[in-house]
């Protein structure tokens, strides 16, 4: 593959995890697992102000991470591609490891 089609790749790339790359867009993700939500659920899920929500709903719905549709007057938001889930296992793959070698760090300390 030449350098500019891996460059585009990886600022695609770069997109989507800067689109999933805050809390409260995780959290959004984690609560989209179950099935599509609306608005309306996702902000009293999370506990945020529905304007806010929206914001990084949009942000995600931008970057390819959700979908949304219209059903009456509500927007119902769901995942996109739910394998963006596996990253999750895998970030938790890699938090269990350093929690473990902290761990043996901290024996030694001690």
């Amino acid at each position: 593959m030449p350098d500019s089609r891996k460059r585009l790749l990886f600022e695609k790339q770069a997109r989507i995890a800067q689109a999933i790359g805050h809390p409260l867009r995780l959290e959004i993700i984690d609560f989209l697992k179950n099935g599509e939500q609306c608005v309306c659920d996702i902000a009293e899920h999370i506990g945020a102000e529905r304007s806010n929500v929206s914001r990084h709903l949009g942000l995600m719905v931008s970057a390819g991470v959700l979908e949304h549709r219209k059903e009456g007057l509500k927007v119902i938001y769901r995942l996109k591609c739910p394998c963006i889930l596996d990253f999750f296992t895998c970030i938790s793959s890699v938090l269990k490891k350093e929690a473990k070698e902290s761990s043996r760090l901290l024996k030694v300390l001690c």
